[in-house]
């Protein structure tokens, strides 16, 4: 299960959407991020056979967007970013609409709808046309439908917009499971889910790819210093602590856990050791300070 995206250029008259974009995409949830206008939406569009590259080719499973639409249209799931529905459909009618546009039919049809209602926590309202949920049942039966035919791949474009907290944590907790087994490609402007649920991440601005890595990396790679934070079994002073050599500035957390900060780039842990063994300290937790996602994401994006 993959997604194979070579030299993909997008233009929309003279705007730029996407500027040759390459990336290739396995097994596992793929957080896709950037700012607004980034091309995040363009792209998952041309993977869907929504609309066509202007340049460049992209295949799913092997099968090409543009020569075998109707291949890749049988094996993804899409919910776009503004979720298309039927609001004078009740919610297991527009279910069995959708599972009769891909040739569900009878027991088949009846099963994997109820488990769309299950597993997407779509029960209490399922009696319901679909114009009189919330925003959050509706992106439910968003997932629902691009759920159905139990697809090999699933392109969510912001799948947990209008979500409450407890609704997230479990959409959350869906999309993890479907990873397990699933190629899925997964947009949104909410970094903690990107770092909940996602083994990587992919950083697009202005149409070009500026970052693509696991979560882990892009946090500890693009550190911007040196910055460690130690926990100390007994009680230090800020003044004891700057007489470690190259660190400039220190700051307490609370009780003893303390930040320092080195001069330059410098790496102050094995100075750090070697004086906790003279001032004879107990060192509990020792931590190199790593930019958030939300950090990561700005450094690359500004």
């Amino acid at each position: 299960m993959s997604i194979e995206i070579q030299h993909i250029t997008k233009q929309y008259g003279e705007q730029l959407a996407l500027n040759d974009v390459t990336l290739n995409i396995d097994k596992g949830i793929v957080g896709l991020l950037g700012p607004n206008g980034a091309g995040k939406s363009t792209l998952m569009k041309i993977i869907t056979c929504f609309i066509p590259p202007t340049s460049g080719t992209a295949s799913v499973n092997g099968f090409d967007v543009m020569e075998q639409s109707m291949e890749v249209k049988r094996i993804v799931g899409y919910l776009p970013e503004h979720n298309p529905l039927y609001l004078d459909m009740y919610v297991r009618e527009y279910l069995d609409f959708v599972a009769g546009i891909h040739q569900l039919k009878g027991d088949t049809a009846r099963k994997r709808i109820e488990t769309m209602v299950e597993v997407t926590g779509l029960g209490p309202e399922a009696h319901k046309k679909i114009g009189a949920l919330s925003k959050g049942y509706r992106q439910r039966v968003g997932l629902a439908q691009a759920m159905m035919h139990n697809p090999q791949v699933l392109i969510l474009d912001e799948p947990t917009s209008g979500l409450d907290p407890n609704q997230l944590i479990d959409i959350r907790n869906l999309i993890s499971e479907l990873g397990k087994e699933k190629t899925v490609l997964l947009s949104t402007h909410i970094m903690q889910e990107v770092e909940a649920i996602c083994q990587r991440a992919i950083i697009i601005n202005k149409g070009v790819v500026v970052a693509d890595d696991k979560i882990e990396n892009l946090k500890q790679e693009n550190s911007a210093s040196n910055v460690v934070i130690v926990e100390f079994e007994n009680e230090v002073t800020q003044q004891l602590l700057l007489s470690i050599p190259q660190v400039c500035k220190v700051k307490r957390v609370k009780d003893n856990h303390w930040i320092l900060e080195p001069e330059g780039d410098a790496d102050i842990r094995a100075n750090l050791m070697k004086w906790s063994v003279e001032h004879n300290l107990i060192i509990k937790t020792l931590q190199k300070e790593d930019l958030s996602i939300e950090e990561a994401f700005q450094k690359f994006t500004r």
